[in-house]
């Protein structure tokens, strides 16, 4: 076990999953071309990852990606997605972490990190998004909606590179948006409680 491959792919694997708290489908399709191309270095062989860089693989994630993008920009229908992606999040989070994490930790501690660190940032993200797209559904009856969409997609693809080029930072930025996620649900919360 090489602890700072595990610490990088750990890194790596939080900020892919802040960026799927934003996009489900992205980040998976932007890690599988970085391994594909050799960039990002793991070890599938034998394990259950081992077709995630494969050619039908990259096209399926890439297929999806489209769809997943140009959807978000039809109003009501994106937020009818957002209760598919809140889950699907949780899961492209454990997933991508749990890939980076293959073969540098046990199994029990790589998928307890996974579900933890990857699944808990991709969720409570992904949560945050699901508010926001909400308040601006109510605000402006889905018209601003597409706004919301692009600094999403723009989000989600700048994390995702982060997360490979820069995976200390990235993780970083991920723990900064959890904190100010964490913090405004707080302050509204209190909000709450103070006018009942």
């Amino acid at each position: 076990m090489n602890e700072y491959e595990a610490l990088v792919g750990l890194c790596m694997g939080i900020g892919l999953a802040a960026a799927s708290g934003f996009r489900v489908f992205l980040p998976p399709f932007v890690l599988s071309l970085f391994v594909k191309w050799g960039s990002v270095e793991v070890d599938l062989s034998g394990s259950a990852f081992e077709y995630f860089d494969s050619d039908m693989a990259v096209l399926l994630l890439g297929a999806a990606t489209l769809v997943e993008a140009l959807a978000y920009y039809v109003p009501w229908v994106d937020n009818l997605l957002d209760s598919i992606a809140s889950p699907a999040a949780v899961i492209a989070g454990t997933g991508m972490t749990a890939i980076l994490l293959e073969g540098n930790t046990d199994p029990v501690f790589q998928w307890a990190l996974a579900i933890i660190a990857g699944g808990g940032v991709s969720g409570t993200i992904q949560a945050s998004t699901v508010v926001i797209r909400g308040a601006s559904t109510m605000m402006t009856g889905g018209l601003g909606n597409p706004a919301v969409s692009t600094v999403e997609n723009v989000a989600s693809f700048a994390f995702a590179l982060l997360a490979i080029l820069l995976p200390f930072l990235a993780a970083l930025g991920a723990f900064a948006l959890l904190y100010l996620a964490v913090k405004k649900g707080m302050e509204k919360k209190s909000q709450t409680n103070y006018s009942v």
